[in-house]
């Protein structure tokens, strides 16, 4: 998954899994029924008892009718029995993904730089753009959050993890990777510093 770009946070059992969901919001949730500590299902009743509407697709190796009902009457959204292919656990996630915010398709746009969150590809002026995962991760949030300020913070704690380690410049050695392979190279930047407060990205009509 995160070869895919996608930001992924584990949990080795139900517990850290029930914790995870409790401090950070996600966009969907894979779910293994057979966890040590507390087991799937009882970890998706548990946050559907807390209003927690994270979309849920579970895991399992059970492939019984009353199984997969189950799991569904549970509040799962999705159900993938093992052995899976991974594309196909990638489709359904991606379904989850458009069902959640209501998008069947969503390409980002700022001026000619075009972002499809499905496919992870990325273009300007028409020519395909290799960005590695927090370089693209980066570029998403910008784009999301077209023509709004955000802070190092905010950059820092969508990027990367709840470990990651404050007081680096990490931050600025990303946006200067982005904007070395989406700014310069078409003599047009996009990607803005505002002194003090972060980063945002706009078209040059939109200053």
């Amino acid at each position: 998954l995160e070869e895919e770009h996608c930001r992924v946070d584990v949990a080795d059992d139900g517990l850290k899994g029930l914790q995870q969901l409790r401090s950070a919001e996600y966009d969907v949730v894979i779910l293994d029924i057979m966890l040590p500590k507390m087991d799937g299902l009882s970890v998706l009743k548990r946050i559907r008892e807390e209003k927690n509407e994270t979309p849920v697709l579970l895991l399992t190796a059970r492939d019984a009718v009353p199984d997969r009902v189950q799991g569904l009457r549970s509040g799962a959204d999705d159900y993938l029995v093992k052995p899976f292919a991974f594309e196909e656990l990638l489709a359904r996630l991606h379904a989850l993904v458009r069902r959640k915010t209501g998008h069947v398709s969503e390409v980002l746009q700022v001026a000619d730089i075009q972002l499809n969150p499905f496919t992870h590809s990325v273009k300007r002026a028409g020519v395909q753009i290799s960005l590695s995962p927090s370089e693209y991760r980066l570029l998403e949030l910008l784009m999301r959050n077209k023509g709004h300020v955000l802070s190092r913070l905010e950059i820092e704690e969508y990027i990367w993890d709840v470990n990651y380690e404050r007081d680096t410049n990490m931050v600025d050695v990303y946006i200067n990777h982005l904007r070395n392979k989406i700014d310069r190279p078409f003599g047009s930047q996009l990607i803005r510093t505002v002194r003090g407060f972060g980063y945002k990205i706009e078209a040059d009509d939109e200053s």
